[in-house]
């Protein structure tokens, strides 16, 4: 039967291409398993939401009261056995999956491992994260509580404010000017199935392409089998750290589900007329935070466009910084492909930069409770601006002290 087989379709050519590659055995190489197992598990959590989901406004009744049927599904799913957990382990599987993405991109970052000759799967990697807070903000709106209504409104105003095309590509995603009978249903058929396949597309090739280059290896490496690959294999050592990691991740995200509440819609409750003062989540509130502290007479027209506070921090800046991001492996010079880790406390200034961005993005987000914590926005603008170089410049001059000693 293994000849038969073998034949046909090549099952020790698989076994060695796939089943034997090496993976090193490191701490930070496992955050971009904790990303896949995170995708995973929102896909088969999503299912059962799916089913149970209605993707309308119109309105039904619950508890007596006219709601959104949206909202009043999520109130039955919470309601079904163990619904609230599975709802929950959705909810906190997109926060891990977000910051775990984030984390693999700043260890590339840190280690130069962006470079020749992985600069595509760096660029695949900085969609994924663009792909992935982009679902996180088609999910946002299907609560459709008071929160999502109006958290869901800041990306209505910034997609309305890109000069020219506002207007049209505003009525394209949302359906018209947010909320309309159309923008449920057009954000979750966005959530649940184009989102999701752009992402299995783009995972699938990032995938391929590193088991195609293999890993970086980590520093010791170049010390312990200098020129080989060391590590351990797919099958059965990797198989078996990552079956023992997908547990623990199970266990923390289940246990979490049932002793926090995901996103309590009911404390929330139904939209409203009224305009009640929300905060998005840590991974856009550093936008939040932008928004709230650029003047509004950061306006202007010209050749027939406004271009307003929206453009400037909901786009520009975001904008800019992924450009940068792209543009990173180009920068380098170097000719020759890198087969292990840079350490960070050898590259000064790459370092430095790194953590000035971390800060950068702090302290946007801290901005975001300016009127909590009794700050004027102004003194958030200068702090914006000068933390992150002062941690810049701070961080460069401690490493290279040291690197020099």
């Amino acid at each position: 039967m293994r000849g038969w087989l073998d034949r046909r379709v090549d099952v020790d050519g698989f076994r060695a291409s796939y089943l034997r590659k090496i993976f090193p055995v490191h701490h930070s190489f496992f955050l971009g398993e904790i990303a896949l197992f995170a995708f995973v598990i929102l896909v088969v959590t999503g299912i059962f939401l799916a089913v149970n989901y209605e993707s309308s406004s119109r309105t039904v009744q619950l508890g007596g009261q006219g709601v959104p049927a949206a909202y009043a599904s999520v109130v039955r799913i919470d309601a079904l056995p163990f619904g609230r957990v599975i709802r929950g382990t959705h909810h906190w599987s997109a926060h891990i999956f977000i910051a775990a993405a984030f984390l693999h991109l700043l260890r590339h970052l840190l280690t130069g491992s962006y470079k020749n000759p992985r600069e595509i799967n760096w660029w695949l990697g900085l969609t994924l994260l663009v792909l992935v807070v982009v679902t996180a903000f088609t999910g946002y709106a299907l609560p459709f509580d008071a929160f999502a209504v109006v958290a869901t409104k800041i990306g209505y105003g910034i997609a309305s404010a890109v000069p020219w095309i506002g207007s049209w590509l505003a009525n394209l995603l949302f359906g018209g000017n947010y909320p309309t009978p159309y923008s449920v249903p057009r954000l979750y058929a966005a959530h649940i199935f184009i989102m999701p396949v752009l992402i299995a597309l783009v995972l699938a090739v990032h995938l391929l392409l590193i088991i195609k280059q293999h890993h970086t290896q980590p520093a010791y490496a170049r010390r312990v089998a200098p020129g080989r690959m060391l590590g351990v294999p797919m099958v059965p050592g990797q198989a078996l750290m990552m079956t023992t990691l997908l547990f623990i991740y199970l266990a923390v995200v289940v246990v979490t589900s049932g002793v926090v509440d995901p996103h309590p819609v009911q404390a929330f409750g139904p939209p409203t007329a009224s305009t009640p003062t929300v905060r998005p989540d840590w991974y856009f509130l550093w936008v939040y935070g932008i928004l709230e502290i650029i003047p509004s007479s950061w306006h202007f027209q010209a050749l027939g466009a406004g271009f307003g506070p929206e453009l400037w921090g909901g786009i520009v800046v975001p904008g800019l910084l992924l450009l940068a991001a792209v543009l990173l492996p180009l920068a380098d010079r170097s000719t020759r492909p890198i087969r292990y880790v840079e350490l960070p406390t050898r590259h000064p200034l790459r370092t430095g930069a790194v953590w000035g961005l971390v800060s950068f993005f702090l302290v946007a987000s801290a901005a975001g409770y300016h009127d909590t914590l009794g700050v004027p926005p102004w003194v958030f603008g200068v702090l914006l601006v000068g933390v992150p170089a002062l941690v810049t410049v701070g961080v460069r001059a401690v490493l290279g002290r040291a690197t020099r000693h």
